[in-house]
């Protein structure tokens, strides 16, 4: 390896090792020796190959100071074509064992991010719906990629270097002292000149390159907000153009700045090096070619010697620098594992079962619920934090209890934050009550089974759920309703599609069931984005549905279209409906009044207007304002 080389490789690894004094933790070490175990075949292999490498880059110098000696001795042709041929045999042993072990380093780290990644995303499916409400999803998803892929560099980079360096620093050192013990300290001397600039120039270079990544990622959070469907809306609405576009190029000029900065100090750093390889160089050939003159050193020996100068200064760089290295692999590995220990809230019980068949009733038995904490749910990391907000764990219901019979419609209204969706992520659960009980089950009050005590699978298969939004993902038609039923058949498609009035205008599209509908179905208007999502409802074919305030962001004739194909949804289900519009829920076999968490009135629409309470009041309000708006609408004589 060329003192260039070596510079360019310690200046790769300083400048991206994190800084820092980390923690050794055994722990940590025996997760990670754990996630190596499947791999052990190969690492072990890998160790191997990486030592015999090392054994023979070392084998090659010594054989060329062999050729040397054998021509000025005058030995013959034979002798000087086989040392010849045993270099070129050296040479490609060492090219095969090269493959091998780039073979192995890639298997092995490959093998690694799978496993991490897998478990990391496996586990982060199950964690509760508050922990992606308080999480960046950023910051998320780079656990899963530069995490990952720093603690892979543990496995493919830092353990063969390590075993190989050692190897080659021992024999390099063991062949120089037998060479020359005078030449070797000397060039030891000069290793503080290599290493020490090499310290500085690469803590510089680091904070340049963090510096560089931090405003990287602040626009490349720029760019993922602003031209997203919403965010490109708000900039136009409310934004100012000039000032996003001055920013950003404030932070690309000073990225392309540091970029300039960073060419110059590597190239300063590398050229320097190269000095120091010269005059290390001419240590060796001055002093050494002295010796050889005076009959104290053989001529092969100071070219051993020479060949040897920078395979003694590469593993001594490379081994400077391995702690750094391994504690970098491992804070990556501990932020995996930060991850995944962080518990999920929702669990399925070992011993659960499945929901019976047949017509199904929804109980709440004397619900109480309070939202989680941050520090049950969250990691400050993954909020971008210093400290996790410790609010939390205040009663949001208090003791409710409903039933809804099979094939029947219980509504609930109220104001804004009474619990209402609440109750909707109780039942689907999202959330699990803090006492009391939610149940599924048949038309006896206390024969139904708790929903902690049902499976993941069968909850899914009963429950069915249509939100405000109507999120839908970045795939296409078809996709987005076989999320909810993967063996769907095209005309089961066409037929919930016509059943949710949109038959006709996706056949009119292009591609049809192919068509894509954009993130989060922004090329769908929002009534045909949430006919789209009661499709989906409809093919899953669920005995209960939830409806969340499923027409409170569309105009009256969206709302009529979706009304429509609600119908359709509801027809022979039992159905828990959460409304805004009053006028939605006028033929709900019951009507629930939630304020404050309790429900503080219950009965059909009539005869709640007749008892004249909370809910008269807020339907009179709705009214009142309807009147008011269509009466702005025409125009006065």
């Amino acid at each position: 390896m060329s003192m260039d080389r070596v510079a360019w490789s310690s200046l790769y690894n300083i400048t991206r090792a994190k800084t820092g004094s980390q923690p050794f933790s055994k722990a940590t070490l025996k997760r990670v020796l754990a996630f190596a175990r499947p791999h052990r075949s190969r690492l072990v292999a890998f160790v191997l190959a990486s030592i015999v490498t090392a054994i023979l880059a070392v084998a090659t110098p010594v054989l060329a100071g062999q050729v040397v000696d054998a021509i000025i001795a005058g030995a013959g042709a034979n002798v000087v074509i086989g040392l010849a041929l045993l270099i070129a045999g050296v040479a490609i042993a060492e090219a095969g064992l090269g493959l091998l072990t780039r073979w192995l380093s890639a298997t092995i780290g490959e093998g690694v991010i799978v496993d991490l990644r897998t478990r990391v995303f496996d586990h982060v499916q199950r964690m509760p719906i508050a922990f992606f409400t308080r999480t960046r999803t950023g910051a998320l998803v780079s656990r899963l990629n530069n995490d990952v892929i720093g603690a892979q560099s543990a496995f493919a980079g830092t353990l063969s270097g390590v075993v190989s360096n050692v190897v080659a620093l021992a024999l390099t050192l063991g062949v120089m002292l037998n060479k020359s013990w005078l030449v070797t300290v000397l060039a030891m001397v000069l290793l503080p000149i290599f290493l020490i600039p090499a310290r500085r120039m690469g803590g510089r270079l680091a904070d340049l390159r963090r510096e560089s990544a931090g405003h990287n990622a602040a626009m490349s959070t720029q760019m993922t907000e602003r031209f997203s469907a919403p965010g490109a809306t708000l900039v136009k609405l409310f934004g100012r153009p000039e000032d996003e576009s001055r920013e950003f190029a404030l932070r690309a000029g000073r990225v392309r700045d540091i970029g300039v900065r960073t060419a110059m100090l590597q190239f300063t750093f590398i050229t320097a090096l190269t000095l120091v390889s010269a005059l290390a160089l001419a240590l060796v050939y001055g002093l050494g070619g002295w010796l050889a003159i005076s009959g104290q050193l053989a001529a092969g020996d100071v070219v051993v010697l020479a060949l040897l100068l920078t395979r003694l200064y590469a593993p001594l760089t490379a081994l400077s620098n391995a702690r750094v290295e391994v504690m970098s692999a491992l804070v990556s590995f501990e932020r995996v594992f930060e991850i995944l220990d962080l518990e999920p809230l929702i669990k399925e019980k070992p011993d659960a079962v499945a929901i019976p068949p047949g017509a199904v009733a929804v109980e709440f038995d004397n619900v109480r619920f309070a939202y989680p904490s941050a520090d049950k749910v969250s990691l400050a990391s993954l909020e971008e934090v210093a400290t996790l907000d410790t609010r939390g764990g205040e009663e949001v219901l208090h003791g409710i209890s409903f039933r809804v019979e099979p094939g029947q419609t219980v509504a609930l209204v109220g104001s804004s934050g009474a619990g209402k969706s609440t109750v909707a992520q109780l039942l689907s659960r999202l959330y699990d009550v803090d006492s009391g009980a939610v149940r599924l089950g048949g038309s006896d009050a206390r024969t139904g089974l708790d929903v902690r005590d049902a499976t993941f699978s069968s909850l899914r298969d009963t429950l069915g759920m249509v939100t405000q939004d109507g999120h839908l993902f970045h795939e296409s038609i078809a996709s987005n309703l076989r999320l909810a039923k993967p063996d769907a058949t095209e005309d089961e498609m066409w037929d919930v599609l016509r059943r949710a009035r949109l038959e006709a205008m996706i056949r009119s599209l292009p591609d049809g069931l192919e068509t894509v509908v954009g993130e989060r179905g922004y090329r769908l208007s929002g009534g045909e984005r949430q006919r789209l999502t009661i499709a989906r409802l409809l093919i899953a074919q669920p005995r209960v549905v939830i409806l969340d305030e499923a027409t409170a962001a569309l105009d009256s004739t969206n709302e009529a279209a979706v009304q429509a194909a609600l119908g359709e949804a509801l027809e022979g289900r039992t159905a828990v409906v959460i409304a805004h519009r009053l006028s939605t829920i006028r033929a709900a076999d019951e009507i629930l009044v939630v304020e404050d968490g309790n429900i503080v009135e219950r009965g059909t629409h009539i005869g709640l207007l007749a008892a004249d309470g909370r809910y008269a009041e807020l339907y009179r309000t709705q009214f009142e304002e309807a009147t008011a708006v269509a009466r702005e609408a025409v125009p006065e004589a």
